[in-house]
């Protein structure tokens, strides 16, 4: 019996099964509402059940059946999506999905321009990008949950490989009217005896607080976050100074107070910035485009406020 429908439609139906509602489904999958309503429609008919109740002041809702024929469809749809990849991987084509993941502390500063780039050269490549800390990245590309991460290079496990892109040394943050805020640089030994804004991520954390170990003496910590913006806003305002890899391109905190970047001397060990796989990730001709692709932008200056380090 020849199918009657379309994996379009049955995109549709996805999307106002996620969205709840077809108007929110429109905007998602960037299609007129009356083409998405025909689609619903036509699938109901083939399938000779109804898959939403209509309610005009909710939206719509799944029904019994409906939210059984969800989950069958999104697994159609995953595997259709899965033949397209591996057609290109066979072909050697630059085409199909790719799942970016990437560490949240820098994602805005380096990842849309990348994305943007990489889409411009292969058109035929279907990206998406998360922001993750450590932790999640691990698990993450270990769920295939995303194919490729750009991270650092904090407590790495042996099932995945990691690719340098360029190092990145620790710097103090302090605000304007901190007693170290005219000096050129500083120590571990100068910044433990004020307090410390710790930005509190999973291994990130436990890197800042080496220095400090490893020193002998112990860090002031006054104030923690999970969230850079936090942690500049927090510093500019006085609770204390914190320490980043991860060049900004402003001197201001979030709320426009000014901020001091401040090398730190001493032994201190850097942070490598690159890319991070599972270990057949050289078999996916999307992955090896991206990973080169990310090279060249590296060593074309295209990385904000990343640039690489002179030879010699």
């Amino acid at each position: 019996m020849p199918l009657r429908f379309t994996l379009r439609q049955l995109e549709y139906f996805v999307a106002v099964g996620e969205m709840g509602s077809i108007a929110l489904a429109s905007e998602k999958v960037s299609v007129s509402s009356p083409s998405i309503s025909a689609a619903i429609s036509q699938l109901e008919k083939e399938f000779g059940i109804p898959l939403f109740v209509r309610q005009h002041a909710q939206g719509l809702s799944l029904t019994q059946a409906g939210r059984q024929m969800l989950e069958r469809v999104q697994v159609v749809l995953s595997e259709a999506n899965a033949l397209v990849d591996l057609a290109g991987d066979i072909s050697g084509a630059v085409r199909g999905g790719l799942n970016i993941g990437c560490l949240v502390t820098f994602a805005q500063l380096v990842l849309p321009a990348v994305r943007q780039s990489f889409q411009a050269e292969f058109p035929e490549v279907r990206s998406r990008q998360t922001e993750l800390n450590q932790a999640e990245i691990f698990s993450a590309l270990r769920r295939a949950e995303i194919d490729v991460a750009l991270t650092y290079d904090l407590q790495l496990p042996a099932d995945l490989v990691f690719e340098t892109l360029l190092e990145l040394p620790p710097y103090a943050i302090i605000g304007d009217g901190h007693p170290l805020a005219g000096a050129d640089e500083v120590s571990v030994d100068d910044l433990a005896d004020h307090p410390m804004v710790l930005l509190d991520l999973p291994y990130s954390s436990e890197y800042f607080l080496s220095f400090f170990v490893s020193a002998g003496v112990p860090p002031v910590v006054a104030e923690r976050t999970r969230d850079m913006a936090v942690m500049r806003s927090l510093v500019a305002n006085g609770f204390g100074f914190s320490i980043a890899n991860v060049p900004f391109l402003s001197d201001r905190a979030p709320d426009g107070k000014p901020l001091h970047y401040i090398p730190i001397r001493g032994k201190v060990r850097p942070m490598r910035m690159g890319l991070l796989t599972p270990t057949d990730a050289d078999q996916s001709s999307v992955i090896r485009a991206f990973v080169g692709h990310c090279r060249q932008q590296y060593q074309n200056g295209a990385f904000p406020g990343l640039a690489p380090a002179e030879a010699g």
